[in-house]
């Protein structure tokens, strides 16, 4: 099916078997998502700008602008990309809720981030002037086109909300720059992906085939070893294999995974089925061996990389923020490309357990890695940027605050995540309180309104708004946990399997559905090859991970939890059966089994999306099991 609509979404392809719905068709009305956008748009937006603006990154634009000198600029070498981020939110928070003052602070920050473009469209505010490095002489490190790219995302988000205006016209320039310098006659990629998705995107947006094949460009490149020797590998930046020969994705988590997105939206453009197989085949794998039970990627913190197949320590659980956004990019897009729901869990899964979890409940603090086990309670910060981004306090401000701004976007404009269109009708993908109203593929009007307390119920009930005659489908989404869901219609209740739920009829405006999710309390084992968290288990209920947590009063190295008895719901947590063994009192840590077993009580298991909100505390995911 190609597209036949305009989209008001991140991600638009011209063709695949769905049709994402943008946020001008689907509209979260309440519930989970809907606090968190609000928190979203009251809070975390403007908690952001004023970090930024009080640290100096986004005065950077004026100060070279001005013509300053080097010691004048703020922040990092990739600071330019955390402005055009929260460019990019707004602009999604202002086409969902309008607002004078957000649309004048976008207006007035792409001004000053015009005024620091060069004549020849190139745009950097660490590099290229007579006190700065020259123009991509750091491509490794210096993430000039990595900043375009956001940039290109940034004016994407603008036009598709407000029109056409002064952003595109700024972007444009800087992509036409990028085309010039490294196109066909050029050579030379990034060290951090993203360019490649952001000039499809842009492709998609413009219809100027030449960014596209810029993209193209950057992804055949890939994986020559063309960047400098590094003590990371060139795994490091996915240098290391060309794209179409990887077996699974490595190195540094989001700069993998941003990789994979790009190459997927140059496969689904350029009709390229053996980029988009192999793609597919690598982020399977990764699923299935490099991946924590929340859905979050990385576990090594030295270089915030993926380890190998089964390394998937708690305790060392990195899980990048960055990276769970990144993770739903990449699902979101293969689902659109293949029409498997299976991506959609995974959406799901990260949504839930990553995303939710990063940001504090006043929407100014957040994690930037996600621990699974945290040993000791973190010291509260002391104020001024964090250096060390590990740790179990969500902090205000990191030296590198790329997680916020990126959480920021992707919740802005996650009304589009969660229903697509196929030739046949509607398919719902994420359960949330929302309002659609789009058209069909063959013309006619269809509308749903979605109620549901998913994730913290299973209910989901929906209702016909539009309706435009003929047989047309409503399908949903039957989860991979979710054995023993039920599909209510005409008040008959039918057992559905994981998979696809689907409805065809000539549907009146009124009739309703339900599926009900099958909500109990899980144990769930690892694989037997995680050889650090072997002989523990963890706990789910619906998409979320649990976990215990203390604020002190227990010593959760010392539990054990009985899984003799199955977990109990309590609420929108469980109750297991567990004891607190008391530790041996030893000089060496090795030697026979010592130490007593305590008496079993009961332990009260929370959603991981919740820890660290009352203070600092320990926290696991995996608990040994008695």
């Amino acid at each position: 099916m190609r597209n036949t609509q305009p989209v008001r979404g991140p991600v638009v392809p011209s063709r695949g078997p769905l049709r994402p719905l943008g946020t001008d068709e689907v509209r979260i009305t309440g519930g989970f998502w809907k606090i968190r956008q609000h928190v979203n748009g009251e809070a975390t937006l403007g908690h952001a700008l004023e970090w930024m603006d009080e640290l100096g990154w986004t005065g950077n634009f004026t100060t070279v602008a001005n013509g300053a000198g080097s010691r004048e600029r703020k922040g990092r070498e990739f600071s330019d990309s955390e402005v055009y981020k929260i460019v990019e939110a707004m602009s999604w928070e202002h086409g969902r809720s309008p607002a004078a003052g957000l649309d004048a602070r976008i207006e007035a920050l792409t001004a000053d981030i015009a005024a620091a473009q060069a004549e020849d469209g190139y745009l950097s505010t660490a590099f290229g002037r007579d006190w700065q490095r020259p123009r991509h002489s750091d491509l490794a490190w210096g993430h000039e086109l990595y900043c375009t790219g956001h940039l290109l995302q940034a004016a994407v988000a603008r036009t598709r909300t407000a029109g056409e205006g002064p952003l595109l016209e700024v972007a444009r320039r800087a992509a036409d720059h990028v085309c010039e310098v490294f196109g066909l006659d050029g050579t030379g990629i990034c060290g951090h992906p993203e360019i490649e998705t952001a000039l499809v995107e842009f492709a998609r947006l413009t219809g100027e085939q030449r960014y596209l094949d810029q993209a193209a460009l950057f992804v055949d490149r890939r994986g020559h070893r063309s960047l400098p020797a590094h003590e990371f590998g060139w795994s490091y930046f996915n240098d290391d294999v060309p794209v179409r020969k990887a077996t699974v994705l490595r190195g540094h988590a989001v700069r993998s995974l941003y990789l994979a997105c790009g190459a997927v939206d140059v496969a689904v453009e350029t009709g390229d089925d053996d980029l988009l197989g192999a793609v597919a085949a690598q982020f399977d794998r990764t699923w299935a061996r490099r991946t924590h039970i929340t859905g979050g990627m990385g576990s090594r913190h030295q270089d915030e990389a993926f380890g190998e197949d089964f390394v998937l320590p708690a305790d060392r659980a990195y899980a990048e923020t960055c990276a769970g956004v990144a993770t739903v990019m990449l699902a979101q897009r293969l689902l659109l490309a293949t029409g498997e729901n299976r991506y959609a869990d995974i959406v799901d899964r990260v949504l839930h357990n990553v995303i939710a979890t990063a940001i504090d409940d006043d929407g100014r603090s957040f994690f930037y890695a996600n621990t699974l086990h945290q040993r000791t309670p973190a010291q509260p910060p002391t104020g001024g940027e964090r250096l060390d981004v590990s740790g179990g306090l969500r902090a205000p401000w990191f030296e590198v605050s790329c997680c916020l701004p990126n959480t920021a976007r992707l919740l802005a404009s996650l009304s589009s995540y969660l229903v697509t269109a196929d030739d046949t009708g509607l398919r719902l993908h994420q359960y949330a309180d929302s309002d659609v109203e789009t058209t069909l593929a063959d013309g006619r009007p269809a509308g749903l309104r979605v109620r549901t307390s998913y994730p913290d119920d299973g209910d989901v009930a929906v209702r016909v708004t539009r309706s435009g005659g003929n047989p047309w489908s409503i399908s949903l989404r039957v989860p991979e946990w979710a054995t023993g869901a039920v599909l209510v219609v005409d008040h008959e209740r039918r057992p559905v399997a994981p998979g696809d739920a689907v409805v065809t009829r000539d549907w009146a405006v009124g009739e309703e559905i339900r599926l009900e999710l099958p909500m109990r309390p899980r144990f769930t084992w690892p694989d037997p090859r995680i050889d650090a968290v072997r002989g523990c288990v963890a706990v789910e209920r619906g998409p979320l991970v649990l976990c215990a947590e203390s604020l002190g009063e227990s010593d959760l190295d010392a539990l054990r939890v009985c899984t003799g008895h199955g977990p109990e719901p309590s609420g929108d947590g469980a109750v297991v059966r567990a004891r607190f063994d008391a530790s041996p009192d030893s000089a060496w840590p090795y030697g026979e089994p010592s130490g007593r077993p305590g008496a079993p009580v009961a332990l009260h298991l929370t959603p991981y999306h919740r820890w660290a909100r009352r203070g600092p505390s320990t926290m696991r995911v995996w608990m040994p099991t008695a």
